[in-house]
């Protein structure tokens, strides 16, 4: 998305600028590739059955230029001084491609890392679900946690300052069997990427794969948060490359994210989680169209700042790993008074941002 956060396709392209010092590939050989995330509207659910369990959401709203502007977020107000723990199920999905040779091409999660772990437990012990990093923003300690809770509480520091006890968690992953997709000629293919040989994937062709999961799964509820793994593997609308997206099937909401094992590449190891799960948190149903500013479109968090070398990628050391985390937009980026957040900040690293375009 860009700034002015226009949301008129089925499937949203995010403009973004060009990595700094990365020579971006060329998709089928014309079209230059843009690093980028998308939202997918909200799908209507096919199942009539009210659901027996609902995500914990709560309702907010700020004024802005003389206008009131409502919002939905994950967990409780922060006022409540309460804590929200989200259930997480990953879903790693090994990437079979085959090219026009015959050549078979495996994007696996289950590859061990240099560290000696597979990209997906290196996934389960990042900051995102780690609670071991205390953070620090401006000199103001915002807690010892999550890195996603501690956005959220900084994001509305103003309040939590004073109920210290205000979380939204989400609770230890279940890592749920791996699933293998072998995307026909059309939709799947390999290519270099950012300095490497990546899978690149058709969006509307996976998400589609990804309902039926949701399906297979029954263990999946929607007071909780599924999270498909992809492994050097990007995906394509028109053109590379999306690092992930975030959606809502009914009320179940879930996300997909790619872990690149490249040094500097775009959605290095969990920076694309990490701003998938920023913005489920502020928009966790796709729902949030028209609570904010409406040239801001959606409470999309993350894409503010896509124009930022490397999405603005923060390292975090944990568990003997150094993590890369992108910085996210706060309430005050859409309009909300400043001192909403910590120390006024529009962005949860201190970033210099103003109330967006046009906003209000």
């Amino acid at each position: 998305m860009t700034t002015s956060f226009l949301k008129n396709a089925l499937i949203i392209p995010v403009a973004a600028l060009s990595l700094s010092g990365l020579v971006l590939a060329q998709e089928e050989g014309t079209t230059p590739s843009t690093p980028r995330f998308v939202v997918l509207p909200a799908k209507p659910s096919t199942d009539s059955a009210q659901p027996a369990v609902t995500l914990a959401t709560w309702n907010g709203s700020f004024v802005y230029s003389g206008h009131t502007y409502s919002y939905n977020m994950v967990g409780t107000a922060p006022s409540s001084n309460a804590s929200t723990t989200i259930p997480v199920y990953i879903i790693p999905v090994k990437i079979v491609i085959t090219s026009k040779t015959g050549t078979k091409t495996t994007f696996d999660p289950a590859h061990v890392l240099t560290n000696g772990k597979t990209v997906i437990q290196n996934t389960v012990d990042s900051p995102i679900f780690d609670s071991t990093t205390t953070y620090v923003q401006g000199g103001v300690n915002v807690g010892t946690t999550q890195y996603i809770d501690a956005y959220q509480r900084a994001n509305f520091w103003g309040t939590v300052s004073g109920n210290k006890n205000y979380h939204v968690l989400f609770g230890a992953p279940t890592v749920l069997a791996e699933q293998t997709l072998s995307p026909p000629a059309a939709d799947g293919k390999t290519g270099p990427e950012f300095g490497f040989t990546a899978g690149k994937v058709n969006l509307n062709w996976l998400d589609a794969k990804f309902q039926t999961m949701l399906k297979k799964f029954t263990q999946i509820q929607p007071n909780a948060l599924p999270i498909f793994l992809l492994y050097d593997t990007y995906l394509t609308q028109g053109t590379c490359c999306i690092g992930g997206y975030h959606s809502a099937a009914g009320a179940q909401a879930y996300a997909q994210f790619t872990y690149a094992d490249h040094v500097g590449a775009f959605s290095q190891d969990v920076s694309a989680l990490s701003h998938e799960a920023g913005e489920f948190v502020d928009d966790p149903l796709v729902n949030n169209a028209s609570g904010n500013p409406v040239s801001c479109g959606i409470l999309e968090v993350g894409d503010p700042l896509e124009g930022n070398v490397n999405y603005g990628a923060y390292p975090y050391t944990v568990n003997g790993f150094m993590y890369n985390l992108q910085d996210l937009v706060t309430l005050p980026y859409f309009g909300a008074p400043p001192s909403t957040s910590v120390n006024n900040w529009f962005t949860f690293q201190g970033e210099s941002e103003t109330v967006c375009a046009n906003g209000g």
